[in-house]
């Protein structure tokens, strides 16, 4: 399928909610034709001067036109996709385009690994002294937060081409309880720091006349 391309270096995943900000004008001619045809267009991730894998955007609304002809646009993602042949411009665009192979996903989550997911972002975001109003385990959506709880893009890359969401959260759940431990050692290390007198009056040893 010839889709259009908007190559960012950030990674979108499925049911996403991706605020964009529309300014070159290959772009802007992109955004219009979506929304004539009413079509979807591909982010295709740009990491280590590569393209192979995105994600296809659908256009939900465009909340604000500049004068410029800028745009702010609200998408939500859709499917995975793997790009077979790329074209610097589409016949008579300005943007990019690329034959594309929409990948299979598959939602096999249980309920139990959801919620120790869910409890592993509690935890983290309590470490860091970030309240989350009105999370509970049934309105969580790790999408929501997946762009918030310190995952590198070449992590979030990975985590893109996972065909299994429960391989994705195994893979959430080991790095959030990897990243918990770290913080509780840095807060355990601060606390100790902090303690009056425990690091302040030790005189510095002379070897000076020291003999074996």
């Amino acid at each position: 399928m010839l889709l259009p391309l908007f190559p960012l270096p950030s990674v979108f995943f499925q049911e996403e909610i991706v605020a964009l900000h529309i300014f070159e004008e290959r772009y802007k001619q992109l955004i219009r034709d979506v929304r004539e045809e009413s079509s979807n267009f591909g982010v295709p991730v740009y990491i280590d001067g590569e393209m192979t894998y995105g994600t296809e955007l659908e256009l939900k609304e465009i909340v604000k036109t500049y004068d410029t002809g800028e745009m702010d646009i609200v998408c939500v993602g859709r499917r995975l996709f793997k790009i077979n042949t790329f074209q610097k411009n589409m016949d008579g665009k300005l943007y990019a385009g690329g034959d594309v192979e929409f990948l299979p996903y598959y939602d096999d989550s249980v309920k139990t690994l959801k919620e120790n997911v869910l409890g592993l972002v509690m935890e983290l975001y309590g470490l860091m002294d970030v309240s989350i109003l009105g999370l509970t385990a049934g309105n969580f959506d790790i999408y929501q937060l997946i762009h918030k709880i310190g995952l590198s893009l070449a992590q979030e890359y990975k985590l893109l081409k996972m065909a299994y969401k429960s391989e994705r959260l195994l893979f959430i759940k080991a790095h959030l309880t990897n990243t918990i431990q770290v913080l509780k050692q840095v807060n355990q290390s601060k606390e100790m720091i902090g303690m009056n007198g425990h690091f302040k009056n030790f005189d510095p040893i002379d070897f000076k006349d020291f003999k074996m």
